[in-house]
């Protein structure tokens, strides 16, 4: 099927035609850094799980913030979207991803507008929508629509196929798209959705996604959680990084403050050597709490 979307559409993929397809999304900005990635793991040159770790981000000493203004950022008519980490052709060696995690699109996408079907392999995708709503298809005959409160991931694995769109003729959709590496290549494609109520996230941090999918959160193939949590003025949550664990911070909307230091929408921060982490909202806010190996 074919869906009524901008300049990056691409209808349908053959084995012979991926790299032909990718190469026209470069032109476009949108895909490349995993084709880049899917090179490296052929050439040989990423060999392992702890060498992803080492390459994604030198250890930073406690806590690093990037500042939303500081983003990438991509406009393409139908598609605004500012990247936390390199992507397309936005390329910095110094935020090329965190850890395992390695892609943080902040996505606006118009109404009747979308990303047409496109491949993905080995990379675990999770969609988190902020406002309006996400049409999701693939190639594993899923159909969704995915709404603020819910989360979905998609496990590439082998290969997948999927489009995601806007059907709204006057809203627009805006979500975060998030990239994490797994911990192995070649596992069997595979896809979740679950809603997590905003009372189960008022005030607290809520597991969203897991390794072992605990209390009801969605599993990702690697050694890595992400909570989220809803704080009002004043209100204040806590978390425990265990030794050698490491942190990422993506405040989406509203303003906190980040043990003692502030963040504001669109902001982020990398967490390494704290054992203890205080987030206090300082305006309504919507956070993102990745624990990372």
């Amino acid at each position: 099927m074919n869906l009524p979307v901008g300049p990056t559409s691409i209808s349908a993929f053959t084995p012979s035609s991926f790299f032909s397809a990718a190469a026209a999304r470069t032109a476009w900005g949108l895909y490349p850094q995993e084709l880049q990635y899917l090179i490296l793991i052929m050439a040989g040159t990423i060999t392992s799980n702890e060498s992803l770790r080492r390459e994604a981000h030198p250890n930073p000493a406690m806590i690093s913030i990037r500042k939303a203004t500081d983003r990438f950022h991509t406009k393409a008519g139908w598609l605004d979207s500012w990247h936390t980490f390199s992507f397309g052709d936005h390329r910095d060696p110094k935020y090329d991803g965190f850890r395992a995690l390695r892609v943080i699109n902040d996505d606006t996408v118009a109404p009747g507008q979308g990303f047409g079907a496109h491949p993905h392999r080995d990379m675990e995708i999770v969609s988190y929508v902020l406002d309006g709503a996400l049409q999701h298809r693939d190639n594993l005959g899923t159909g969704s629509v995915i709404r603020p409160g819910d989360v979905q991931r998609m496990s590439a694995g082998t290969g997948v196929v999927h489009s995601e769109f806007n059907g709204s003729r006057s809203e627009p959709a805006h979500f975060l798209q998030i990239w994490i590496v797994p911990e192995a290549r070649g596992i069997a494609p595979g896809y979740e959705q679950k809603r997590f109520a905003m009372e189960e996230r008022r005030g607290k941090l809520r597991v969203l996604a897991s390794r072992d999918g605990r209390d009801g959160s969605v599993v990702v193939h690697q050694d890595a959680a992400i909570y989220g949590a809803l704080l009002a003025p004043g209100e204040r949550v806590e978390y425990a990084l265990a030794k050698d664990r490491h942190a990422w911070v993506h405040l989406a909307r509203g303003a906190i403050e980040l043990n003692g230091a502030r963040l504001t929408a669109g902001d982020g921060a990398a967490v390494s050597e704290e054992r203890a982490l205080q987030l206090t909202g300082r305006e309504g806010a919507e956070v993102l709490l990745f624990d990372l190996a």
